[in-house]
């Protein structure tokens, strides 16, 4: 058979492995430890902090559709940002960028507080403070493209190679887009990871991570990390990322019909200032984003007229919408970056950032789109009446 597809990649991970009683789907093994065979002759498996069945089987696939050699899952996706950072020492150089998550901004500005590593903090898309940071020979560069939640694009290629001319290891946050829509390690990064509880689960009832590595001995040396500081997932949260895992190219497609239709949408609506999404022909990314993602993704952001009370009005006004982290569920979820996703950036971070208090972020589900118009224009018309009405 030829090289699979990803689709079939996705939907065959850990089908038809079971070698006791022939189960299809990938069986469950909440055992906490496995007896040896004897006297110092372990097992595959002897301790599931260590090693895990399930894990393992989920860990692989995601290496498979990441294209890498070792997939490690974690307990969260912020634990395999953690994980990453067990490469570092006080001496090294880290580069991150100025409008990244902000769990992962408040990470690595907090661990360099406490001097487990030298930072650096930059616009990315700043090419002249891009090189200077790289002048300063860093250890690690973090990547997020796109990014949460203005939707900026860094070039990976580009960013990669410059990286490795510097002896910097390459790290990419992929949550938003998935390895069906982008796949990092293909364009040079050295590590990939993603928040599982997202796109890759995507029902909303999972926390986890995962991280791959485009090299064996890398990934074996965190591996050897996760299992150290014991961060590695669980079975059963491995085991329902796995069985979301079958159906996320189906439910990547559905995202984007209904994205692709949201972004012209609020274009078109009275209320909204701006609009950020990379599938529109004025987005500043929108031309790299064909060139290193398969499709834009269900991600976008809009700048709402009217301030916080319009904001707020939008929010109350919203059925289908929900008011709630995270993202990449088969729900749509809006949010407000500002006190929610970016809360741990002080105000001050989150301006330079771009991230406004008019921000709106929105994960677009896969319910029918005429349902999902209906309630955003519901609630646009609302928070434009406050606007009218001062």
């Amino acid at each position: 058979m030829t090289a699979k597809k990803i689709a079939t990649t996705a939907v065959r991970a850990g089908i038809n492995s079971d070698k006791h009683h022939g189960a299809v789907v990938a069986p469950i093994h909440l055992s906490s430890t496995y007896s040896l065979k004897g006297f110092n002759e372990k097992r595959q498996f002897d301790y599931s902090r260590t090693g895990n069945p399930t894990r393992a089987t989920f860990g692989q696939a995601i290496a498979e559709l990441e294209q890498g050699k070792v997939g490690i899952v974690t307990s969260t996706g912020m634990s395999a940002v953690h994980l990453i950072c067990q490469l570092l020492s006080t001496d090294d150089l880290v580069v991150i960028p100025h409008d990244c998550y902000g769990g992962s901004f408040r990470l690595f500005t907090h661990l360099a507080k406490r001097d487990q590593f030298k930072l650096i903090v930059v616009d990315q898309n700043d090419e002249a403070a891009l090189v200077k940071a790289l002048g300063e020979k860093p250890k690690l560069v973090l990547v997020e493209t796109p990014s949460n939640p203005l939707l900026r694009l860094v070039d990976i290629e580009k960013l990669a190679k410059a990286c490795h001319e510097v002896g910097a290891l390459v790290a990419v946050d992929n949550t938003f887009l998935s390895p069906v829509l982008q796949q990092p390690l293909l364009l040079g990064a050295d590590i990939v990871f993603h928040s599982t509880t997202k796109y890759i689960n995507g029902h909303s009832d999972v926390v986890g991570g995962v991280l791959v590595t485009k090299e064996q001995e890398l990934g074996e040396k965190l591996a050897w990390w996760a299992n150290c500081i014991g961060i590695t997932g669980s079975a059963f949260d491995s085991f329902l990322a796995l069985r979301g895992l079958k159906t996320l190219p189906v439910r990547i497609k559905q995202h984007q019909i209904n994205a692709n239709a949201v972004a012209n949408f609020l274009t078109e609506h009275s209320a909204i200032e701006k609009v950020y999404f990379p599938g529109l022909a004025d987005h500043p990314g929108h031309e790299l984003a064909k060139r290193q993602q398969s499709d834009f993704g269900a991600m976008m952001s809009f700048e709402i007229k009217g301030g916080v009370a319009a904001v707020k009005t939008l929010f109350d006004n919203l059925e289908l919408f929900t008011l709630a982290q995270s993202l990449g569920g088969v729900e749509s979820l809006i949010s407000h970056p500002s006190t929610m996703t970016h809360a741990g950036m002080e105000i001050t971070a989150q301006l330079e950032a771009g991230i406004t208090q008019s921000l709106v972020r929105l994960s677009v589900g896969i319910e029918d789109i005429d349902d999902i118009l209906s309630d955003l224009n519901h609630g646009l018309n609302a928070s434009q009446s406050i606007v009218n009405n001062n």
